[in-house]
């Protein structure tokens, strides 16, 4: 009986990304792009590419002129692949009488966030986040005050199950989206929110940041 003939090893290049690969390397980007080392325009572009790649020669060259990865790319790709993620909390319960609560910058998104705010406002940036699986749950309970949600391309949010006693919800989070970035997470929102109102919107371009820099400074 012949033995079966050894498989060639194959180049680590070769080798086929998962759906955990391509989201950590989307987190990488979302990172640079949130410190401006790439612009929105890049970002949509880099994580249009990401979410389609089939393997790590696809993933490699979109971190290879970001700092930490420009060295000896694939082999830093494979090492950031490789770490294990930081496993975030289930639940974060968040309870407030007047004051804001803000979650922005790199942070761990827990997979369901309970908030009871009277008064206030409060702010969840994804731009930066790192996030588990393919759905975040924000449940709401709100008297007066606002929610604010800005979300980067990839994202979507659903706020249909809102009970709103007054006041309004605005999603502006697909203006000027590229229609080709598939969703790869999704925020559902639900709750009872009276007096205030939820905004959900894009990150705010560079160019439109420093025009109004500008216009404070002049």
């Amino acid at each position: 009986m012949s033995l079966p003939t050894p498989m060639e090893p194959r180049d680590p290049k070769e080798m086929r990304a998962s759906h955990e690969d391509r989201d950590r390397v989307a987190d990488a980007l979302r990172v640079a792009a949130g410190d401006g080392r790439l612009t929105m325009e890049e970002l949509e572009e880099r994580l249009e590419v990401a979410f389609a790649a089939r393997t790590y020669a696809d993933l490699a060259p979109l971190l290879g002129d970001l700092p930490g990865y420009g060295s000896g790319a694939l082999a830093t790709l494979n090492q950031a692949l490789a770490a294990q993620p930081v496993q975030p909390k289930d639940v974060v319960h968040v309870k407030r009488v007047g004051g804001s609560v803000r979650y922005e910058g790199v942070w761990i998104v827990p997979k369901r966030l309970d908030l009871d705010m009277r008064g206030g406002s409060v702010l969840l940036d994804f731009t930066r986040a790192t996030v588990a699986g393919t759905t975040t749950e924000v449940n709401v309970r709100m008297r007066g005050g606002s929610l604010r949600i800005i979300v980067p391309p990839g994202y979507a949010v659903d706020a249909n199950e809102v009970s709103m006693l007054g006041g309004s919800v605005r999603d502006r989070s697909a203006k000027n989206a590229p229609l080709d970035v598939p969703i790869g997470h999704q925020i559902i929102v639900a709750g009872e929110i009276a007096g205030g109102s939820v905004d959900i919107r894009p990150p705010r371009r560079p160019g439109r940041l420093r025009r109004m820099i500008g216009r404070s400074t002049g």
